[in-house]
């Protein structure tokens, strides 16, 4: 009999190998994972990657292949004395002739010291140590535990894999549904696929409550999936892994001149759930980094557009942050002041408190004058072309430092020509 106080997918959790779903990459034969568990004799690890993925099923698969007790923790919930606990227990089970496996799960969770507490464990092998996670490890997690385990990355299942499970629970008597008159449509299938977004907890939790809906016909169309599936949202997590990976894609788009693809991924971001407020002000950043004085109009059109999003609020002003984001993604690109600027701060860390030039600082004081304050500047208004050729304004340490070199795109290739210009003069002037 089908235990329903059970979820359909903790049902239809994957007793072995052969029946697991995706993760081909980590478990086809030769590769590291799945030659330790076809030859029952695994490591310590670390699962990454996101939801629904099977890094519980996975850890679980390797407890049974090793013969190992199976301990888990939560590290929402546990703490130093919870490992402690298992390690006694890990003990007990070596002087019995027995692994203990003990599976973390949200292990970024655990702070530093909570992580140190695992190591004199993995280490002597009283524990083989299984931890999963959504977060990118190489930040949340110390390195002193990085160097004990080996990391595995799952990746979000396709389509394909997904409509497998799918099928099985279909097909599952045992498990499964257990209703032989329960039909789902070609066109419901592919909808809970995608609507699953790679996630076959989600896939099989959104089946059980659309199994849940159907009438006296018991045929699951696509109506019940979408009711089923009714406010769900694309994956995205402020400030974790998905979300940062987003907003990256953005910005590259931008970069790339690609506004087709910068479109799509500030939509991902917006179904996501993420203030537009937020991406706004990287659009601005955006201008200065990656367009500069290659049309320094942009940097006003990200500007009007964050003003936009102020004063209108959804839908109207995310309309003005896409004008502004495919005008970033079309227009030329320079670096050339983001590089600039990155050198000037280089150069006022490294350097020190260097003085102000005499003859450039100000002298509002018969004192200040006194001492030289201001003495010989050049007002470059009184000079030809408005330009004082030959001048410095530099630091003499720092004299003939060039930070902004204008690249041959957009207006900067007008700035460039200038700047040309202006050195030609400084050359004539025989001061430099």
């Amino acid at each position: 009999m089908i235990d329903r106080t059970r979820p359909l997918a903790d049902r239809m959790r994957p007793r072995h190998l052969d029946e697991f779903v995706g993760q081909s990459h980590l478990l086809a034969p030769g590769r590291p994972l799945g030659e330790a568990l076809a030859v029952g004799r695994p490591h310590s690890m670390v699962l990454w990657g996101p939801p629904g993925t099977g890094k519980t099923t996975l850890a679980r698969m390797v407890a049974a292949a090793a013969d190992a007790e199976f301990l888990t923790l939560s590290a929402v919930m546990a703490g130093v004395k919870d490992i402690r606990e298992s390690a006694a227990r890990g003990r007990a089970n070596r002087e019995a002739g027995r692994q203990t496996l003990l599976f973390v799960d949200e292990v970024h969770r655990f702070n530093k010291g909570q992580q140190d507490a695992f190591l004199p464990y993995i280490e002597d092998g009283t524990l083989l140590f299984i931890g999963a996670t959504t977060e990118n490890p190489s930040f949340e997690l110390n390195n002193a535990l990085l160097s004990r385990v080996r990391v595995y990355v799952l990746r979000t299942l396709e389509a394909e894999a997904i409509g497998r499970l799918v099928d099985s629970a279909m097909a599952d008597a045992e498990r499964g549904l257990g209703d032989a008159r329960l039909q789902l449509e070609p066109a419901a299938r592919e909808a809970l696929t995608q609507l699953a977004d790679g996630d076959a907890r989600t896939a099989l939790s959104l089946l059980e409550v659309a199994a849940d809906l159907v009438g006296d016909d018991r045929v699951i169309g696509v109506a019940r999936i979408r009711e089923a599936a009714a406010g769900g949202r694309a994956r995205f997590d402020k400030g974790g892994d998905a979300f940062y990976d987003l907003i990256s894609a953005l910005h590259k788009s931008v970069r790339g001149s690609a506004p087709d693809a910068a479109l799509y991924w500030y939509a991902r971001m917006l179904e996501g759930g993420c203030d537009p407020l937020y991406i706004a002000r990287r659009v601005v950043r955006m201008a200065s980094e990656d367009i500069g004085n290659a049309d320094p109009r942009a940097l006003q059109v990200g500007l009007d557009a964050w003003q936009a999003q102020e004063r209108l609020g959804s839908p109207e002003g995310e309309l003005a942050i896409a004008h502004a984001i495919t005008y970033m993604a079309s227009v030329p690109k320079s670096n050339a002041v983001y590089n600039a600027f990155n050198q000037a701060m280089a150069d006022a860390r490294s350097h020190g408190s260097l003085e102000v030039p005499v003859h450039l600082r100000n002298a509002p004081t018969k004192l200040m004058k006194s001492l030289g304050y201001g003495h010989a500047y050049r007002y470059a208004h009184d000079e030809p072309h408005g330009y004082a050729a030959g001048e410095h304004y530099l630091p003499e340490a720092l004299s003939g430092r060039r930070y902004y070199r204008p690249t041959e795109r957009g207006l900067e290739r007008r700035i460039a020509d200038r700047l040309a210009w202006l050195a030609a003069l400084d050359e004539e002037s025989g001061q430099r």
